[in-house]
């Protein structure tokens, strides 16, 4: 993609989008289902209903982009939810477009470093 922000927040249309919807079809699933501001700069995924096509719409240097992949073969590894949204890492992102089931890994613990608030408590 190019985009290349780590930090930049995913979210994730957990319901079949009708990929025929561009820009303005997008940003009114934006608004009304994900209840987000598309001006943002964040990233929306939608995927259709056979789980073959995705298009992701973020807003960039005074611009509505749309970012389009259509597989081939395979389908991605996505189901769709009652809840409407969810929240996704970049990597996992990247995952669901490399075709890696994210939902199903398992993450190891790691060291975080305690706060300041955290540390004069004890």
């Amino acid at each position: 993609m190019i985009l290349s922000d780590h930090t930049v927040r995913v979210w994730l249309f957990q319901q079949a989008t009708d990929m025929r919807k561009s820009f303005r079809g997008l940003i009114v699933l934006v608004k009304n289902q994900l209840q987000e501001d598309p001006l943002s700069g964040q990233l929306f995924v939608f995927i259709n209903k056979r789980k073959t096509y995705m298009k992701v719409l973020y807003y960039s240097h005074g611009g509505f982009c749309i970012w389009m992949k259509k597989l081939t073969q395979g389908q991605f590894a996505f189901s769709a939810h009652a809840e409407k949204k969810k929240s996704m890492s970049w990597s996992e992102l990247q995952w669901l477009i490399d075709g890696v089931e994210f939902e199903k890994i398992n993450y190891r613990k790691r060291y975080k470093l305690p706060s300041k608030s955290e540390i004069n408590s004890l």
